[in-house]
């Protein structure tokens, strides 16, 4: 036996083997038409049993094959079956002599034949015969199937009666000895009565007759037999058929463990076995087969029905770890055997089969292994790609999928063997095409931008190189050209330079013949390959749709402008168009593009190859938008670094345009490169609104323009730039000149401001201007010039510095506004007295001529033309450097009572920080003159305020305030109103010309600014600036006593005192007790409270005062008696209880009692 069957599997032990073939002239159609009705017969229920019957059906078997027959019963052709066409009654009897020729080719092993004739009619056609079967046409053949179960029935009872006759125990018969082809010589000659050569004889009987019940159905039958044939041979050592029996065991065994089947073909089996009667169901479920059988219980018609004798006995269906073992035994028999090596092979593929289904990899690459290096006999080209294959399909079974494609490879590469005079490349590539899952190789290169790459390049490589050539041995350029442009994309990081120039060169080649295109090609078998662009030649790093310059570009108009701008929705949220909004923003870009104008597009790009790289028609690839790309043509050195890249075009229409990528021609292949395919590209969006024209607009000022360019956080650089020095509180006016260049006319203009400097705090507005002047001026036509004013004020905070109190400490000053250890010091040590010696420790100290600077952007927003139809406009800006030059700062504030609680006495230290002369003064006050670096106190008397008249401010009416910024803007609307009150300015008058050039810094000799508070006013000092809710009034006879001068008072008369309360808080107060206790001030710091003898209340010393409602009074009233006179002092206490202590302190300032007792006149 020399021609193996690949698709051997366990299950076919038990199945009859018939061939089909035709008989004459039969074309091929309709042969395989009645052939496919044929085989779908493939099992059949015995009548009046419980078993089945299984059919293996071949159109072609080999004679030698059959020989095997007695060594393995499924190996034998039990029954054959023509096809064959006659079409008159004389063409019939050498019809039928064909077919006797074709049944004597099988006549030693058939069971029985039939003959199907197609086309004959007429008396022939009539006749009743049990062996051939007519039909007038292919088409009129209903009968087929039916016909064919006969035959199978027929088969069966031939089986069966040769069954029972080997299966019953003949005494005294001569049992004959079954011999495989080869071993017919090596027995000539032997005692066929020796007891060795006897048992040879049983063993081979009884397994032979384990085949035929495995075939007739009978399973428990069977594995009885193998087992009994085993021992028997293997006392013998019958090696060969010692292996014989144990595959027949292990096949038994999987059948049983494995009703579906090994080999696939489970489909037919299931469905038919679902119609069995439920017994033989049960009968033929896994693990039903592991009955212990006892062998005497065996008879002719099978298994003994009394089971009760087969109980106890030992089992006889082999486990599945069991059934591989059997077979590693089995196969190590066989190669024992040079003449058994298809039995081998055939043996090593089944145990794979079984090996799969129980998910046992690595066994089964075992078996595959050895079957491998199995030798047959000099195989044919054919064969070899039939068994390459077959093991191709089993390792891809197994899930060894790189091994699989080895071995499918290795069987492309035979179709194109030197030795075959008309390779076939078209073979050759379709297996190759198969093999390329196993190397983790796809040919879409969509998948090679998906993380790292997978598999072994340098096997890749080779099979891409493989599919170029045999795609061109197949005289199809157009797909050697995808092939090597895939090669070239996919595995440029793995070839080296060298490669890299054959490849590219070899491109050249092909594409000089057929340029390489971006359409799909699509093979016979349906494969469709994509294209394959060159994202890789050059490399993208970074797409970036470049904006116009800030000047020019366009911004949506807002209700400022006088656009009502309609939304696309009535509400104001909607989920549905806040989704949309986050997909948009992914690839839509904000800024927009206009019309007629050129736009950039920036790709960062290098050059991956060891050589120049040459990129021709490189442009842009758009929609949306009528666009005219501008097609560059680049030269990139060898391993260039990142090269900047610009594309540019100009946009026809209005409306969207999308970038989706570029296009380029490299080495004769046109790319489409899109962005969405760009693997680790980093792109801000691709999509750019393109709106209508709009005019332009340019400004000039008078001052100097500024070297630093501004950088507000929002991005963009600001130009032009100007600057100016001022002085801390100066104003001054900056005259612009705009000029419309453009050619719409200017109809719109808006300006505003914004401070980028935020360490710094401004107080009041930095920059004020009206543009009423300048819009009477509008609408501005192309080439004319429109003037605009801005008041530049600077006032920031004008405390003392930290710096500046390290060396003014020891003088008692303070910006917190406590109490100072000499209250009545006028003048302060310049502070250049205190500096140190060492200059380099004065620098660390700080200087009080430190200058600040002062950013500011002015925003000149306007449009016009169909632009301003559409609400569209530019934004211009002019940039503003203001240097701040120190003038005058407070060290210390803070306040003194008045002699009135309605007034209050504010405490201004003033610091002359400048190198000039300069005057302070504030309302209704002298002018206070500072030389340079001089600090002098100011001290103004003002009357303290009612905050709770000051109106609300818009946020402390909304809902959701924060209490924070509340009490800060509350703080700030004190402070302006204060600093309203005092108007405190300085004025210099006179310039120290040892520093600055009058006309460099100060064009003007009189520089005067503003000075605020706003800022340095602490809680603290705002309280006491601040009048009480409560307002005290204390009244001696009726006269009011807030007055410095004492109150008059004569000795011995009653004077009486009458304590008011008016409360101007939001809540009720009170009630409250107040205790009077006088006492004398000896101006010595001594106060004497001892005055039992010197004064007499008349009445209680204690006074009571009852609630008062909001904006209402309450009055308390006593008296008291002087007996001695003197001045005299009342002290007023409250009493600490709940109503007290509710409310702070500085709620309980009443006025002080100065009372002056007298003699009185007679």
């Amino acid at each position: 036996m020399s021609v193996p069957d690949y698709m051997q599997c366990a299950e076919d032990h038990q199945t009859l083997l018939v061939v089909v073939q035709p008989v004459g002239i039969v074309s091929e159609e309709n042969f395989f038409r009645i052939y496919k009705r044929i085989s779908s017969v493939s099992q059949i229920s015995v009548r009046d049993s419980q078993r089945v019957l299984y059919i293996r059906y071949r159109h072609h078997y080999p004679p030698e094959n059959n020989e095997w027959g007695d060594f393995q019963t499924h190996r034998k052709v039990v029954g054959l079956i023509t096809v064959t066409d006659c079409f008159s009654a004389k063409d019939w009897p050498q019809t039928f002599e064909k077919f006797h020729v074709q049944k004597e080719i099988y006549g030693s092993t058939l069971y029985d034949s039939r003959l199907f004739v197609f086309g004959l009619q007429g008396e022939i056609a009539e006749q009743p015969r049990t062996d051939v079967a007519f039909y007038p046409t292919y088409d009129d053949c209903e009968t087929v199937e039916k016909r064919t179960e006969d035959f199978i029935e027929s088969l069966f009872i031939v089986l069966e009666s040769k069954r029972l006759d080997r299966a019953t125990d003949k005494s005294g018969d001569k049992i004959p000895l079954l011999c495989v082809p080869f071993e017919k010589k090596d027995f000539v000659g032997l005692d066929t009565d020796s007891r060795h050569y006897k048992k040879r004889c049983q063993g081979r009987m009884r397994k032979h007759v384990g085949d035929l019940c495995l075939q007739a159905g009978m399973l428990q039958d069977s594995l009885v037999h193998y087992h009994m044939s085993v021992e028997l041979l293997r006392s013998v050592n019958d090696f060969l058929w010692l292996g014989a029996a144990l595959e027949g065991l292990c096949s038994a065994s999987v059948i049983s463990h494995y009703p579906g089947g090994t080999g696939g073909k489970t489909g037919a089996r299931r469905v038919q076995g679902s119609s069995l009667p439920a017994e033989a169901a049960n009968r033929h479920r896994p693990g039903a087969q592991e009955v212990l059988i006892d062998p005497g219980a065996l008879t002719a018609n099978g298994i003994n029905p009394d089971t009760s004798t087969e109980i106890g006995r030992a089992k006889n269906c082999l486990s599945p770890e069991d059934i591989i073992d059997k077979y590693k035994e089995a196969i190590s028999y066989y190669s024992k055997y040079k003449n058994a090596s298809v039995v081998e092979l055939e043996a090593c593929v089944k145990a794979v089969r079984v090996l799969a289904i129980q998910k046992r990899s690595m066994e089964a690459s075992e078996f595959l292994q050895n079957a491998v290096y199995i030798n047959l006999r000099q195989l044919s080209e054919e064969e070899k790609i039939q068994r390459y294959s077959i093991l191709s399909e089993l390792y891809e079974l197994i899930g060894f999928h790189r091994k699989s494609a080895f071995f499918k490879r290795v069987a492309a590469m035979q179709c194109v063997a030197p030795s075959i005079a008309e390779p076939g490349w078209r073979a050759c590539y379709k297996l190759l095409l198969e093999t390329l899952p196993g190397y983790s190789l796809s040919l879409d290169p969509k998948d090679f931008n998906k993380g790292t790459h997978r598999g072994w390049a340098a096997v890749q490589m080779r099979l891409l190189h493989e599919l170029v050539y045999a795609s061109r041995r197949m005289g199809n350029p157009a797909l050697s050209v995808r092939h090597l442009s895939f090669l070239l994309q996919t595995m440029m990081d793995f070839l080296s330079d060298q490669e890299k120039k054959d490849v590219t060169q070899s491109l050249e080649n092909y594409t000089s013949k057929c340029p390489g295109t971006m359409e799909p090609i699509t093979l016979p078998d349906g494969l469709i390959l994509p294209p394959v662009p060159f994202t890789k030649l050059p490399i993208v790093r970074h797409v970036k749709l470049l904006n116009l310059p800030p000047s020019l570009r366009p911004q949506k108009m807002k209700s400022l402008l006088g656009q009502n701008m309609s939304t696309k929705s009535p509400f104001i949220y909607s989920p549905i168009i806040a989704h949309n909004r986050g997909e948009e923003r992914g690839k839509k870009i904000d800024f927009q593009w206009v019309q007629g104008d050129v736009c950039e597009v920036q790709l960062m790009v290098y050059n991956p190859m060891p050589f120049e790289l040459r990129v021709e028609n490189m442009g842009l690839l758009t929609s949306g938008v009528e666009f005219e790309s501008l097609p560059a043509a680049l030269s990139l050195p060898a391993e260039s670094g990142l090269y900047p890249v610009t594309l540019v075009g100009v946009p026809q229409t209005t409306g969207t345009i999308t970038v989706h990528g570029y296009h380029t021609t490299v080495f004769g292949v046109f790319s489409d490169c899109l962005l969405d395919n760009l693997p680790g590209v980093k792109t801000g969006g691709s999509s750019v609104e393109v709106i209508p024209a709009l005019p332009r607009l340019q400004i000039s000022t008078s001052l100097p323009r500024s070297a630093r360019a501004l950088q507000p956080p929002s991005g963009d650089e600001v130009s032009p730039n100007v600057s100016v020095r001022l002085y801390h509180g100066e104003t001054q006016q900056l005259v612009i000149e705009l000029e419309n260049i453009g050619m719409e006319p200017l109809e719109k203009l808006e300006v505003t401001s914004k401070v980028l400097t935020t360490k710094e705090k401004l107080y009041g507005d930095f920059l004020s201007w009206k543009l009423e002047e300048t819009l009477a001026q509008f609408p501005l036509q192309p080439g004319k010039i429109a003037t605009f004013t801005v008041n530049i004020k600077v006032k920031l905070d004008f405390s003392c510095q930290e710096n500046l109190l390290q060396d003014l400490s020891d003088d008692g000053l303070s910006v917190s506004g406590f109490p100072l250890s000499s209250p009545f010091r006028q003048v302060v040590r310049p502070r250049v007295d205190g500096k140190p010696a060492n200059p380099s420790e004065s620098g660390k100290a700080g200087d009080f001529s430190h200058v600040k600077t002062l950013e500011a952007v002015l925003n000149f927003k306007y449009s016009g033309g169909p632009g301003h139809a559409e609400g569209y406009h530019r934004d211009l800006s002019l940039g503003l450097h203001v240097e701040v030059e120190p003038s005058v700062f407070f060290t210390r504030v803070s306040t003194l009572p008045a002699t009135s609680t309605r007034q209050c006495h504010l405490l201004l230290d003033v610091f002359n920080s400048t190198e000039h002369e300069l005057t302070v003064s504030a309302r209704s006050n002298e002018e206070l003159i500072l030389h340079a670096g001089e600090c002098q106190r100011m001290a103004i008397q003002v009357d303290k305020f009612n905050f709770e008249s000051l109106p609300e401010s818009p946020r402390e009416k909304g809902q959701f305030a924060n209490p924070k910024q509340l009490e800060e803007e509350r703080q700030e609307a004190r402070g302006l109103e204060i600093n309203s009150k005092l108007d405190i300015h300085w004025k210099i008058i006179s310039l120290c010309r040892n520093k600055f050039s009058l006309t460099e810094v100060h064009p003007s000799l009189k520089c005067q600014g503003e000075a605020s508070v706003e800022g340095l006013l602490n809680q603290l000092v705002l309280e006491h600036l601040q009048l009480a809710p409560l307002q005290w009034d204390v009244l001696v006879d009726g006269q009011p006593c807030d007055q410095e001068a004492a109150t008059a008072c004569s000795v011995g008369d009653p004077v009486r005192l009458e304590v008011r309360l008016t409360n101007r808080s939001p809540r009720s107060v009170g009630p409250f007790a107040l205790t009077v206790v006088p006492y004398q001030d000896h101006q010595n710091g001594v106060h004497s409270y001892d005055l039992r003898d010197a004064v007499s209340f008349v009445g209680s010393s204690t006074f009571h005062l009852e609630a008062a409602q909001p904006s209402g009074q309450s009055t308390c009233l006593g008296a008291l008696l002087f007996l001695y006179t003197g001045d005299f002092f009342l002290h007023i206490r409250f009493h600490e209880d709940s109503s007290s202590k509710e409310l702070p302190p500085s709620w309980f300032r009443l006025p002080s009692v100065h009372l002056s007792a007298l003699e009185g006149q007679a």
